[in-house]
């Protein structure tokens, strides 16, 4: 096979392995070691290295030890070589660990780099007499290579080459030597060996290194020690190096068993308020053994900072212990203060929570109740018997917060509770809370409809017209079928403040359902107002709803026949922005209305120019249009991008009619124009006169070709 022949070959062998490899079933695909035969061939073969790349990627899924022959003489190629490492790195058996192995004998830089970084991912122990070797290079990134992959490696002899490194090694070296020693350290101490790993720790600590290796050093020997690295927690707690406070913290979180929670408690209390501060949020990550009452007594009191910490570390680790003292602080004089203990006891867990609410309730007075009534809404506490007593308090606020919290409470068989204190409510000046909370409760109800019946029957109820309105505000929030209906018949009613309202409503209504209801208004509302108000909603619902195209253009075709020409006009939104062959004949049609004409000539330009972007050929209809044609001369017209340009004027000349709209044979514009720059972003521009007036317009590649007209 010839050279030429065989690389189309090899290309398609590739790609077709790589869509076989994809299949998960054994019956469309080839066997692993069938595949692995096809793709050494095509590493064996002078492929592109493109296909080679790939073939590798492949190699590390199908690939066994008889690959690696093949792949070791990649590590070598500046292309290559990351690819080749990514089969070798994946590979299993000793052949690969050899190959990544002998490799470091004979390359150098960043090839070398990544082959030690290999070997550290593969942890070949056979490996650590060449990388100790290397951690005495000359070059900076492969003696570092070296000692990260020792570390991954983790074995005692690897530790022991990175210890005498760490206290002799070039200083360059010194950081990523620390960070094989706190890697042979982290493998000692997954592996229960906590003394080693203690005294690799803190050997690092001794050590002359960055502060990034001291931190993780500090970190692992407090961990390593257990409760023992205590003092050493402490110490870091009580640094002035904030790095050290925030490495402590964070330690604190991880460190096992209760001691811990003491000494954070201990500390808690003699800590300025900034450290303080962050030590609570430490203790209360760590909800199992937290010291509760220390962080109750530095919500309780202290410095304001400390204080709003630990009122907020009780969402997370309060119980109903911290209910009096939570409940006391949100009836403080300070605003803030108070504001975080309510929304702590919002979202404190625990259903002896909810039943202490519950039972204080009736004994609560003064700043609290009102508080409690809040949580029992806020919590979702079922508590209706007592919030209906809480209905009659002398007290305003308590009556108002009742409300709010019905109105997150109450299920269907509630609901009444809440109508009837909007149909008739015992204090009028109750009347804006009492409907905010039962719109609250019907847009929460899951049984749309029957929610929307029982308000329904409400407006037939209630005498005042006022409170009709305000229902039907509601009603217009729940939605749905029943609503729709109570809400198009009051549209109909004689009373200008139902008129007002449902047409609103109506106009805003979030579902397509609405347009019958809009278009029957349209045409029969007592009043021009509302009938204006009713079809403009219809157009809405046309301009912006999901529909399917023919109810669309129906809806278009209703207002064009049934408007007055303000809204008429309305619909040329619509039309232009689903542009179609059906639209565009809608479009035709109203240039015979006088009054239309403008505003239909130029949805119909819009709409053929979009429709004859999609290859549909319009100038049939644009001519049964009987628009007035106009002379349009192309003075210039070119094609291409940047200083890449091809003069297509005599093109656009021979299409050019007595229209603005000039129809190319072809949709794309490279089938007409030619191509002047391949692979790349280009545009037409034109230099034209329409009945004598210049103009010039740019187009994005492949646009309609619509000319607009000078100004």
């Amino acid at each position: 096979m010839t050279r030429q022949l065989q690389r189309p070959f090899l290309f398609l062998t590739t790609w077709l392995i790589l869509a076989a490899g994809l299949c998960a079933a054994d019956d469309q695909v080839k066997s692993s070691a069938h595949q692995e035969k096809d793709l050494l061939a095509v590493l064996r073969s002078d492929a592109p290295a493109g296909e080679k790349a790939i073939t590798c990627k492949l190699l590390a899924i199908h690939g066994t030890s008889e690959a690696v022959a093949d792949l070791a003489p990649l590590l070598s190629n500046p292309q290559l070589a990351s690819w080749a490492r990514i089969a070798l790195e994946a590979i299993p058996g000793p052949e690969a660990d050899e190959a990544l192995r002998k490799a470091t004998d004979s390359l150098d830089g960043l090839l070398l780099v990544g082959v030690i970084n290999s070997i550290g991912v593969r942890r070949d122990a056979a490996s650590v007499e060449a990388l100790t070797k290397h951690l005495k290079n000359n070059d900076v990134e492969s003696a570092s290579a070296a000692a990260v992959a020792l570390g991954r490696i983790g074995t005692d002899e690897a530790a022991q080459s990175l210890r005498q490194a760490l206290q002799a090694g070039p200083v360059p070296v010194r950081s990523a030597v620390a960070e094989g020693c706190v890697l042979c350290a982290e493998r000692r101490l997954a592996e229960g060996k906590s003394a080693e790993a203690a005294e690799l720790y803190d050997e690092v600590r001794k050590a002359e290194v960055p502060k990034q290796r001291l931190l993780e050093a500090t970190r692992g020997a407090i961990l390593a020690r257990g409760d023992e690295g205590l003092p050493l927690l402490l110490e870091q707690l009580r640094s002035e190096d904030a790095k050290f406070f925030q490495i402590a913290l964070s330690t604190a979180r991880e460190v096992q068993g209760g001691k811990v929670d003491q000494t954070l408690a201990e500390e808690l209390a003699r800590a300025q308020p900034e450290r303080a501060a962050l030590i609570v949020q430490a203790m209360a990550d760590r909800p199992e053994t937290v010291v509760l009452a220390a962080v109750l007594n530095a919500a309780e009191q202290g410095p304001k900072p400390v204080r709003l910490s630990a009122i907020d570390a009780l969402r997370r680790v309060g119980d109903d212990s911290c209910l009096g003292s939570l409940l006391t602080i949100a009836t403080d004089a300070d605003a803030e203060l108070a504001q975080a203990a309510k929304a702590t006891l919002a979202e404190m867990p625990g259903d002896q929570v909810d039943s202490q609410i519950v039972d204080l309730l009736p004994q609560a007075d003064g700043k609290i109740y009102p508080v409690l009534i809040g949580l029992i809404g806020q919590r979702r506490i079922e508590a209706t018997d007592t919030l209906l007593k809480s209905l009659t308090h002398s007290n305003p606020a308590v009556r108002r917060a009742a409300l709010a919290a019905l109105g997150e409470t109450v299920d269907l068989k509630g609901l009444p509770v809440l109508i009837a204190q909007v149909v008739t409510p015992k204090n009028s000046e109750d009347a804006a809370a009492a409907q905010q909370a039962l719109k609250t409760a019907a847009v929460r109800m899951p049984d749309r409809e029957a929610c929307a019946t029982a308000l329904a029957n409400a407006v037939q109820r209630t005498p005042s017209a006022t409170t009709k309105a305000s229902l039907l505000e509601i009603l217009g929030a729940v939605g749905g079928t029943k609503a729709l209906a109570t809400v198009g018949a009051a549209a109909k009613t004689s009373n200008p403040e139902l008129q007002d309202v449902s047409t609103r409503l109506l106009g805003e209504w979030m579902t397509a359902d609405a347009a019958p209801v809009l278009l029957d208004l349209a045409k029969t509302a007592p009043g021009e107002k509302y009938q204006v108000r009713a079809m403009r909603g219809y157009i809405r619902i046309a301009r912006q709803f999901v529909l399917p195209e023919q109810q669309r253009i129906e809806m278009c075709q209703q207002v064009l026949d049934a408007a007055r020409p303000a809204e008429q006009k309305l619909v040329f939104d619509v039309l232009k922005r689903y542009p179609s062959v059906a639209m565009l004949k809608l479009a035709i049609r109203a240039l015979q209305e006088p009054e239309l004409k403008d505003d239909a000539n130029a949805a119909v330009l819009t709409i053929a120019q979009s429709v004859a972007s999609k290859g549909v050929d319009v100038r049939e209809h644009l001519a049964q249009a009987g628009l007035e044609p106009v002379k349009v001369e192309i003075v210039k017209a070119e094609y291409g991008a940047g200083s890449t340009q091809k003069d297509v004027t005599a093109v656009l000349q021979k299409y050019a009619g007595n229209l603005p709209l000039i129809v190319l044979p072809s949709a794309g514009y490279n089938a007409n124009f030619g191509d002047p720059l391949p692979d790349s972003v280009k545009q037409l521009k034109v230099q034209y006169r329409l009945n004598g007036k210049p103009g010039e317009a740019t187009f994005a590649e492949d646009a309609a070709i619509l000319l607009p007209a000078p100004k």
